[in-house]
């Protein structure tokens, strides 16, 4: 197991690329073997990690990559609002399969059980001591809660995306939300979350974040072609 320093070495200044998708997007494939030419394409193009979902895609991620990999498994509770990496039944899942980053959802979105996010993390610790986490989270507060439980990596993840972030945009004020959280979390940040264009990578970086990970603008082809598409609609 790869310590937290030596990770941030190898993805600090570059982008990480989300390779997902879910049943029902155009590129899932009940039968796998499309996330890992993603993420094979990725690394060619110079990525520094892979963010990936599932024991299945990150198995076949790993066969044809060697870079960092943060992984999650989606799952839905019916008591829950947090779906990602939302128990320690997915967290088990995930050291089996050998990643070196665990993201879970640290935001204060509901848990199954009605456990807390603390009483989460302790138990993860207690299971898995060695295991590197990152937090996904949707304000500033859930991000100073993450960086005070410990958590190896803070990530920006669900910003906009959770009932009590639903007024925030990421990109608002010059990104005034990671350049206040840079000024107060002392772990890793990664940016994540609608940082969809060249532009806004190099801006995050610029103000202080030590990687950034980019999804949909580079592994969701429905989502990339729509623009095109709606351009040609006025002619």
């Amino acid at each position: 197991m790869q310590s937290a320093q030596d990770i941030l070495e190898k993805i600090r200044g570059g982008v990480i690329v989300s390779c997902q998708a879910l049943p029902g997007e155009p590129m899932y494939s009940e039968k796998g073997g499309v996330m890992p030419l993603f993420a094979k394409a990725a690394q060619e193009a110079g990525a520094v990690g892979i963010r990936a979902n599932s024991v299945r895609d990150i198995t076949e991620i790993k066969q044809v990559v060697d870079l960092p990999i943060i992984g999650i498994i989606k799952k839905d509770y019916d008591d829950a609002e947090a779906f990602i990496t939302p128990t320690l039944d997915e967290v088990a899942s995930l050291v089996a399969v050998g990643v070196d980053i665990i993201a879970v959802d640290a935001t204060t979105s509901t848990r199954p059980g009605g456990q807390s996010l603390e009483a989460f993390v302790k138990e993860i610790k207690q299971a898995y001591p060695d295991q590197l986490l990152m937090a996904d989270c949707s304000t500033l507060n859930e991000m100073l809660a993450a960086d005070q439980l410990g958590f190896d990596f803070v990530g920006t993840t669900l910003v906009g995306y959770t009932k009590q972030s639903q007024q925030l945009v990421i990109e608002s004020d010059d990104f005034d939300l990671i350049r206040q959280a840079r000024a107060m979390v002392d772990a890793p940040i990664i940016a994540e979350g609608n940082i969809n264009t060249p532009d806004k990578v190099k801006r995050v970086l610029q103000l202080g974040v030590d990687s950034v990970v980019v999804g949909s603008a580079i592994t969701r082809p429905l989502i990339i072609a729509k623009p095109f598409i709606e351009a040609a609609k006025d002619y």
